[in-house]
């Protein structure tokens, strides 16, 4: 039976097996070496609020190439004690005898065909009939028929992007949000109380907030009702239709 392992456990051993060292990632995540270790080695009382923890946590998992709602649900997951169980490892040992048992196998089925080819090269001769001569050609003689000109193609109109539309956010408690719009441009913020953006989009805007129930959203002018509790981690997408959560 395998054992479950920690959220920090997980991450060291993603960090490890892709061989990326503390300092690198503390170099490209700016998060100080200090928290990333107390991270790993799951050390809550070192760390500062659940809030920035999920900022910390995401840019730790782009950098090595989780993804980060993943993680952050993870870490949701170990807030309330519960465990990861990691995948299984296959041994070494059945991987090497799995390797030659393939190569047996590969020499087998190779003598075989050289073989078989040797047969058929040797027998053809006595197996074959005599050759037979293709029919003469028979000359077609065929009615020119009148060249009819082609209809003009109709102009075809350049696809009509979506509506446009208009989302305001803002902060009543500490809020890390990470912002998509139009499949594009992202990026991250820690919203303060009373701290805020807004956004325009024809397509679609995400949002993947770490705090549900910390912010206060106006879509199209009309004010949201709250999607979450706080410290809850959604993921909300936003069209001309209206507004969706994405199920983790």
């Amino acid at each position: 039976m395998k054992e479950r392992e920690t959220l920090g456990e997980f991450l060291k051993r993603e960090r490890e097996m892709k061989k990326i060292s503390l300092r690198e990632l503390s170099k490209n995540t700016r998060v100080r070496e200090q928290l990333l270790k107390a991270i790993e080695e799951d050390r809550h009382e070192l760390l500062p609020s659940p809030i920035y923890i999920r900022g910390f946590l995401s840019a730790y998992a782009k950098y090595i190439g989780l993804d980060p709602h993943d993680v952050l649900l993870r870490y949701e997951h170990s807030l309330k004690g519960e465990k990861i169980i990691p995948p299984e490892l296959k041994s070494e040992g059945k991987v090497l005898r799995k390797a030659i048992w393939n190569r047996k196998q590969i020499w087998a089925v190779s003598g075989v065909i050289a073989i078989s080819l040797l047969i058929s090269y040797f027998l053809h001769p006595y197996l074959s009939g005599p050759p037979v001569e293709p029919p003469p050609n028979k000359q077609e003689t065929r009615e020119a028929l009148p060249i009819i000109p082609a209809a003009p193609t109709p102009e075809v109109s350049p696809a009509v992007e979506g509506k446009p539309f208009s989302l305001e956010i803002k902060a009543i408690e500490e809020t890390w949000v990470q912002i998509q719009v139009n499949g594009r441009s992202q990026a991250e913020a820690l919203f303060k109380p009373g701290e805020g953006s807004s956004y325009q989009a024809t397509n679609r805007i995400e949002l993947l907030i770490g705090n549900a129930g910390g912010l206060d959203m106006v879509f199209n002018g009309r004010m949201m009702e709250r999607f979450g509790k706080s410290g809850e981690v959604i993921t909300l997408v936003f069209t001309p239709q209206g507004v969706e959560r994405k199920k983790p």
